[in-house]
């Protein structure tokens, strides 16, 4: 039995113990987007913390400053840096930076979880575990904890030496992350030679994948102003520029139902397609049935699938959002809405740059809106990240699919997807490393939904696969 095996075979039999682990960080409600629910962020990094320590490795807890939210001022989580070096030859092993997020979305019963969203609850039928931060991302997060655990178990060495930055703010927007990985990407990140992130999911339920890319977005509000204050529409209904039908008139132009994007100049920005690409989305394992399933309703524009895969994660999209301003509560209320603001964005992807989309949608509107003939104002802002590639043929890569194959039997397919992480981009380029995304759970997990769930199988071999990986990357050139 060779040293890998004997880890993954003690992963095995640490099976309750590792869904305990798992349970115990589910309970601690770690909210971040609620002041109410703050302390149990910190109360998450100081758990995180003893664990790691407990671990042997370094762990220190890193001050952020404060916030304004709900209203007050508030304490911004902190952010663990962590270090583990390997105990021998550490300064000729490689050194690999582990991210994670130990923060989770919002979530009561009342939303429709048919059990308590802290309670870890294991449904034997279906051999799931359900409960908030179970894949997104706590489940990933406990399985480097637990690929650390068992190496020490069995008494071996770690291949590699590894840095861990935790983070309790990215489901609240990073605040304040991007500068500290600035500030400190000369020593804490000195000497980093790969990065490896597990905070994303399978294309589907049946075949693992690589993520070596993420849409980035540009995000805009567009006001339209016209009177002082609301009128009576059975008073000026008809007698006045209503910023509600200019508002609607201008995003009727921007994108058409069939998802084709109308401002002038932005496909000529997309990268062009190339024969290697193209073949990767043929040779992905999905079917039109799994967006099916996971819209609840047969709603594809198209009946194509790699034109569709293609439309996720290689080509813009723009989506309208919604109008702030405006009536919507229930009942009628014949109001003229003196200012709405309509609020859109565009998923970016190579080579789009967020500033350039920006000026060319800012022009057009302008150009649109003046069309109307309209006495009402127009102002439009916008605001983005840029996307992220990286090389798939790297060895950190390479490394990622034969431990793969060693775990799950079958060569991950190579995906990009429709999402962001903008400290994957961050970290890109400020440490200018190859960076990973690997993902432990399934495209049905609900991350961010009811009933968020991670099959104990996933979790079980995702944690083999993020130890064979460590094992697969030292031996990489």
């Amino acid at each position: 039995m060779t040293s890998i095996d004997q880890v993954l075979q003690k992963i095995d039999q640490n099976k309750e113990k590792l869904i305990a682990r798992l349970a115990e960080a589910v309970e601690i409600p770690s909210v971040s987007g609620d002041a109410a629910y703050r302390k149990h962020v910190f109360e998450m990094a100081d758990w995180l913390k003893a664990q790691l320590e407990k671990l042997g490795a370094t762990a220190e807890l890193k001050p952020l400053g404060k916030q304004n939210l709900d209203g007050q001022e508030i304490e911004l989580p902190p952010v663990i840096f962590s270090d583990l070096k390997a105990k021998t030859d550490a300064d000729k092993k490689k050194t690999i930076l582990i991210y994670g997020h130990f923060d989770v979305q919002p979530a009561l019963k009342s939303d429709g979880w048919n059990s308590e969203p802290f309670k870890l609850v294991h449904d034997e039928k279906t051999g799931r575990l359900y409960g908030r931060g179970s894949t997104d991302d706590k489940g990933p997060v406990i399985g480097w904890l637990n690929v650390i655990e068992a190496h020490q178990q069995v008494g071996l060495d770690l291949p590699v030496n590894l840095k861990f930055c935790f983070e309790g703010m990215e489901e609240s927007s990073s605040v304040g992350l991007d500068d500290l990985i600035r500030k400190h990407k000369n020593d804490f990140f000195t000497g980093v030679d790969a990065i490896c992130i597990s905070d994303n999911y399978w294309l589907g339920t049946k075949k693992p994948c690589l993520t070596h890319g993420l849409r980035g977005i540009t995000y805009f509000k567009l006001r339209i102003s016209g009177p002082q204050a609301d009128l009576h529409s059975g008073v000026f209904g008809g007698m006045v520029h209503e910023p509600m039908t200019d508002l609607f008139a201008v995003m009727s132009k921007l994108v058409t139902p069939q998802g084709e994007i109308l401002v002038p100049g932005i496909n000529e920005l997309v990268a062009p397609l190339t024969s290697e690409e193209a073949q990767r989305f043929d040779n992905m394992e999905y079917a039109l049935t799994d967006l099916h399933s996971a819209t609840g309703k047969d709603v594809a524009i198209n009946d194509d699938k790699a034109k569709t895969l293609m439309a996720r994660m290689r080509y813009p999209s723009l989506s309208l959002h919604g109008v702030e301003g405006a009536f919507s509560a229930p009942g009628a209320k014949t109001v003229i809405c003196a200012s709405v603001i309509g609020k859109f964005s565009i998923r970016l992807v190579p080579d789009m740059k967020p500033e350039k989309v920006i000026s060319l949608v800012q022009d057009y509107v302008q150009k649109e809106f003046a069309k109307l003939g309209s006495k009402n104002t127009v102002h439009i802002e916008g605001e983005g990240g840029a996307p992220w590639y990286a090389d798939p043929n790297h060895w950190n890569y390479v490394a990622a699919a034969k431990a793969t194959k060693k775990i799950y039997g079958v060569e991950p397919d190579l995906t990009r997807e429709g999402g962001s992480i903008p400290v994957a981009l961050t970290f890109s380029e400020e440490l200018q490393k190859n960076l990973l995304l690997l993902p432990m759970g399934r495209g049905d997990d609900g991350a961010h939904s009811t009933n968020e769930k991670i099959d104990i199988s996933n979790y079980i071999e995702g944690t083999k696969l993020l130890g064979t990986y460590l094992h697969e990357v030292a031996a990489a050139s």
